[in-house]
């Protein structure tokens, strides 16, 4: 039982609260004139660097960082967080990055991405 309340704990803090239907409609809202999957991640891409307010701290593994950027991958299939801890850069998909509490304006677009990827 506790298992399941845990899982369903992450899953709305993954979703920040976002119905089916608002995750739904932002990911229309991205995704609009997209022709294909790569063209899809750029306008998730696009909404992100747009509304995401950067730079914003988080925990990564118990470590806070900085998210200093976003970042599409080299073959443009996936968005990357840029985080900093001191001179220390790591490049991770914003599908595994945790957010902090209260999350960053604009992280909406992190959570819509994240249920398009589950499409």
């Amino acid at each position: 039982m506790a298992s399941s309340k845990k899982q369903k704990g992450a899953a709305e803090n993954q979703s920040l609260g976002l119905s089916k239907q608002e995750l739904d409609d932002l990911v229309e809202e991205a995704i609009t004139d997209a022709n294909g999957d790569e063209e899809a991640v750029t306008g998730f891409y696009t909404m992100l660097e747009n509304d995401l307010r950067l730079p914003f701290e988080t925990e990564i593994l118990g470590v806070k960082v900085i998210v200093e950027s976003i970042d599409l991958t080299e073959d443009e299939d996936d968005i990357v967080a840029v985080c900093r801890k001191g001179k220390i850069r790591q490049r991770l998909s914003v599908r595994d990055l945790p957010l902090p509490s209260p999350p960053p304006e604009g992280a909406q677009w992190i959570a819509a991405y994240r249920h398009f990827r589950r499409w």
